[in-house]
């Protein structure tokens, strides 16, 4: 039951991909309602299956690595609703499905959905830790599709090979303001997650503190050179990139909530 709630959810963002797709090749691109109605229709679907595995294990659905991916797809549809209209029915639906298409493909694809035989109870300050933690994800990866929506514009201007695709993106100025609060979003949440992992009860893997705190500390460097104005624009939205990327290899050290102690 709860795979095919997923699946469907899958479908409602492949739906905005295939739909983005045919009108980018057609050249004939214009921002419209579907793609945001198909991922507030895919959004439902994973909020439910998140709901119905939830009450299957007893817990925050984040017991394997297959839930705290779909966890993390969900973050960043969850982000994506919260942002202004301007950015929903704009092009950032269509940098926004490919990525939760490949989160949830591949968790589906993969052989990672391996329950834990042996569960410790449930403990709500690690809950709360490992949610509030992969919610700064999501602001993360959105940030990260700001930053290559960002480029990809800025791109066009400096060559002046203006495509269809440039006059649906907002303007920068606005696209630097958007990952801006995407980036503090991300950092505030990202930081009570990291405090909040040192009241859980349990010790913390000193791997997994120190990774997390070093992806912490790049994050407060990018906003900290933003405020300062020592970072320029340009080198701020390729800095999301990169420390997008390098906050998804924290995904494979995780010790689950089911299992024993700590997120990232």
């Amino acid at each position: 039951m709860d795979r095919a709630l997923l699946i469907i959810s899958t479908i409602c963002f492949l739906g905005a991909v295939v739909r983005t797709g045919i009108a980018l090749r057609a050249g004939v691109f214009r921002p419209g309602k579907f793609n945001f109605l198909a991922i507030g229709a895919g959004f439902v679907f994973q909020t439910a299956f998140l709901s119905v595995r939830g009450h299957a294990v007893g817990r925050c659905p984040l017991t394997n690595l297959f839930e705290v991916f779909i966890f993390l797809a969900w973050s960043v549809a969850l982000f994506y609703m919260l942002v202004g209209p301007t950015y929903r029915l704009s092009l950032m639906g269509a940098f926004t499905a490919p990525l939760v298409v490949l989160l949830q493909g591949f968790a589906l694809i993969a052989s990672i959905d391996i329950p834990h035989l042996v569960k410790l109870p449930a403990n709500p300050s690690l809950e709360f830790h490992a949610s509030v933690s992969l919610v700064a994800y999501g602001a993360f990866a959105l940030a990260c599709i700001a930053g290559v929506m960002y480029l990809v514009q800025e791109r066009q201007l400096k060559t002046h090979h203006l495509h269809s695709i440039f006059y649906h993106l907002p303007p920068l100025t606005d696209l630097f303001a958007a990952i801006t609060r995407l980036l503090w979003w991300g950092f505030v949440l990202y930081t009570v997650g990291i405090v909040s992992g040192f009241f859980t009860g349990r010790p913390l893997p000193r791997v997994q503190v120190v990774a997390a705190i070093g992806v912490w500390l790049l994050y407060g460097a990018i906003l900290q050179g933003r405020h300062l104005r020592r970072i320029a624009p340009k080198r701020v939205a390729a800095l999301c990139i990169v420390g997008f990327s390098v906050a998804l290899t924290l995904l494979w050290g995780i010790t689950f909530s089911a299992q024993t102690r700590s997120m990232p």
